[in-house]
C-alpha cells in the first residue's frame, strides 16, 4: 500500500532551522573566499578549503535537519551511518572542487559553468545519497520530473553561489547573497522531497538495520554545527574581513609609514621621491642666530 509521507512532522521548526544552517554555511563560505580576493598574501588554499568545508557542512546540515521532520506514518525510519557520513564527505569534496576552480582559474563564463555543474551535481548526489541511507519497511520511489527539477535547481544555485563568491565583496551584499543561497539550497531539498513516494510492504514482522533519526542524526549534526561555529569565530576575528579591503590597506600603509624611515629629500635615480631623516651629528644642528 502507499505510505503517508510527511516532511513537516514538527511543523515549521525543521524547515526554518534547516534554512538558517544553509545560510550560515553559505555566509561563512562566501566570506572565506572573499578573504583570498582581498589579500594576495593570505594562505589561499587554506581559506578556500575552509570556505568549501563551511558551505558543504551547511548544505549537509540543512538536509539532515530537514530530514528529522520527515516521516512515513505507517513505518519506522532508520539510517545507515556509513552512507550518512559518506554524503557529508561528498558535499564537502564537490563544493571544494567548484571553489578551487573559480578560486585559481578565475570567474570566466566557462569556468563558472563547469564548476557550477560539478558542484550542483555533487549537491544533488549528496541529497540522494542521504536518501539512500534511509531504511524503512517499504520501497522509496521518485517522480522523475521532480528529481530533474531538483538537480537543475542545485546546478543554478551552485553556479550563483560561486559567482557571488568571486564577485561580491561587501559584508552586507555577501549576507544578502547567503540568504538567497539558503533559499535556493533549501528549495532544492524540498523539491527533491516532493518527488518521494513510499510503497509500504504488507508484512510488519522482523526488523531492519540502522539507527533512528534521533539516535544518529542529532549526535552527527553536532560535529558540523560546532565546525561552523568555530569557522564563524575565525571569520569574525580576521582583521581583513572585519575592516574591509579599503580600511585594511589604509591601516597597513599607516603601519608601514610608522616603521619605515625616509632616506632622502631628493629624487632618486628611478625618479621616485623618497624622504630621509637629517643626520643626528651635533654639527648639523641649525646654527644660532648671530648676536647683535
Amino acid at each position: 500500500m502507499e505510505g503517508t509521507v510527511d516532511g513537516f512532522r514538527y511543523g515549521a521548526v525543521t524547515p526554518v532551522a534547516a534554512y538558517l544552517m544553509a545560510c550560515l554555511g553559505g555566509a561563512l563560505g562566501l566570506r572565506c573566499i572573499v578573504r583570498t580576493l582581498l589579500s594576495n598574501q593570505s594562505w589561499k588554499a587554506g581559506w578556500l578549503a575552509l570556505g568549501a568545508a563551511s558551505i558543504g557542512c551547511g548544505i549537509w546540515t540543512m538536509h539532515f535537519i530537514a530530514m528529522i521532520g520527515f516521516q512515513v506514518v505507517e513505518t519506522r525510519i532508520r539510517y545507515n551511518a556509513g552512507l550518512t557520513v559518506l554524503s557529508l564527505a561528498v558535499a564537502i569534496v564537490v563544493v571544494g572542487i567548484g571553489v578551487f576552480i573559480v578560486g585559481y582559474r578565475g570567474a570566466s563564463t566557462l569556468n563558472l559553468s563547469f564548476a557550477g555543474v560539478i558542484t550542483g551535481l555533487g549537491v544533488a548526489a549528496m541529497h540522494y545519497l542521504g536518501m539512500a541511507a534511509l531504511h524503512l519497511n517499504g520501497t522509496i520511489r521518485y517522480d522523475a520530473t521532480a528529481v530533474a527539477l531538483s538537480v537543475v535547481i542545485a546546478i543554478v544555485a551552485a553556479t550563483a553561489a560561486l559567482w557571488a563568491a568571486v564577485t561580491i565583496r561587501g559584508f552586507m551584499t555577501s549576507l544578502g547573497a547567503s540568504l538567497i543561497m539558503g533559499v535556493a539550497v533549501t528549495g532544492m531539498h524540498y523539491t527533491g522531497m516532493s518527488a518521494v513516494s513510499v510503497h509500504v510492504h504488507s508484512w510488519t514482522g522482523g526488523s531492519w538495520a540502522g539507527d533512528s533519526p534521533t539516535s544518529l542524526l542529532l549526535p552527527m549534526l553536532l560535529g558540523p554545527v560546532i565546525f561552523l561555529l568555530l569557522a564563524g569565530v575565525v571569520v569574525m576575528f580576521d582583521p581583513l574581513l572585519v575592516l574591509g579591503d579599503g580600511d585594511w590597506n589604509r591601516s597597513s600603509a599607516s603601519a608601514e609609514s610608522n616603521t619605515e624611515q625616509p632616506d632622502s629629500l631628493f629624487e632618486n635615480q628611478e625618479g621616485r621621491v623618497v624622504h630621509a631623516r637629517a643626520p643626528q651629528d651635533p654639527q648639523w644642528a641649525a646654527p644660532h642666530s648671530p648676536h647683535r
